[in-house]
């Protein structure tokens, strides 16, 4: 089973390889990808790293959290599930029709 990470503070100069350099010395990763504004390109500062094995995930979890990647200390977590708005607004009767 897969697991995929929350990578945090990233400095402007990491992308997606440098990403994947990083974490893949931890195991097999499936994909690497750092999150960018829609409208200017630039990243956002965070990305996520999905590994195939759980296991290997934990080990980069427990060594990369914390520790330098060009040059700001960076977040690793388990990501979490973001839960999706239905958005739209109004009133919607109890059965959600």
């Amino acid at each position: 089973m897969s697991k995929k990470l929350f990578v945090g503070s990233l400095s402007w100069g990491v992308n997606d390889d440098t990403l994947r350099d990083a974490f893949g010395v931890h195991g097999e990763i499936s994909e690497a990808v750092v999150i960018s504004d829609r409208d200017t390109g630039r990243s956002r500062g965070f990305g996520f790293v999905t590994f195939d094995e759980d296991d290997s995930a934990d080990k980069a979890v427990a060594a990369l959290n914390g520790t330098e990647l060009d040059g700001r200390a960076i977040r690793v977590d388990v990501a979490q599930a973001k839960e999706r708005s239905h958005g739209g607004g109004g009133n919607r009767n109890a059965s959600g029709w």
